[in-house]
């Protein structure tokens, strides 16, 4: 039997992002690979922050979540979330769990390379105090969770 190829996948920092979940709300939700295949199918327009939902599509699905994801990463593996400072003002977030630093939505930018080093860590009271950034986090939860906790077809 021959041995499958690895899955390679675009985000930023894909290839070390192997640490394991800490959190049982998340059952099967095991590395950020895991998540990130789980959120392909829970990113969209409404998740998307609603400055940037003009640019949003299905084809680059990571655009406009970058704190709703970072924040929901920090709740499944305990990471610190930080933000690269971006020219028009604002943050682009992503995480660091004990030096393993990934951002599952990197490929929003596509090619642009975005420094992730020394960046000013990012709080979830201060995002969240933008109730509709709080609601569209609830929401990816919620999808993220219905997703974990559907019955696999084919399954008895």
């Amino acid at each position: 039997m021959a041995l499958q190829p690895e899955k390679t996948y675009a985000f930023y920092g894909w290839e070390t992002a192997l640490i394991h979940a800490h959190h049982p709300e998340f059952p099967g939700v095991d590395t950020p690979r895991d998540l990130y295949d789980l959120l392909l199918n829970c990113w969209d327009l409404d998740t998307c922050a609603p400055r940037l939902r003009a640019k949003w599509s299905k084809d680059n699905p990571t655009w406009g979540q970058c704190s709703i994801t970072a924040f929901l990463v920090q709740d499944i593996y305990g990471s610190r979330v930080y933000g690269v400072p971006l020219p028009e003002g604002g943050f682009h977030c992503y995480n660091d769990v004990d030096g393993c630093v990934f951002d599952l939505t990197s490929e929003q930018f596509g090619t642009e390379k975005l420094n992730y080093t020394s960046n000013p860590e990012q709080l979830r009271t201060t995002h969240f105090a933008d109730q509709n950034k709080y609601a569209r986090y609830c929401l990816l939860k919620e999808r993220l969770l219905s997703k974990i906790n559907a019955p696999h077809e084919g399954k008895e």
